[in-house]
């Protein structure tokens, strides 16, 4: 795993909460709710590939 993925999350997750309290703060609970649904599945595509690659390396170390 890399050092920059976890960074790239980070950000992810301070721009995700920084926007949910802004619109929470001004009563659009239903947009700051779409705003997080969206930060985790951009965090979810951006898993998809290592957990691709772990896969790969269980496959390869169990010769399956």
């Amino acid at each position: 795993m890399d050092v920059t993925l976890i960074l790239k999350i980070a950000g992810v997750g301070l721009l995700v909460s920084a926007a949910s309290a802004i619109l929470n703060k001004s009563g659009k609970d239903e947009q700051a709710m779409l705003v997080t649904v969206a930060g985790i599945i951009v965090v979810m595509l951006m898993l998809v590939g290592e957990i691709g690659e772990l896969v790969d390396t269980v496959r390869s170390v169990f010769g399956l």
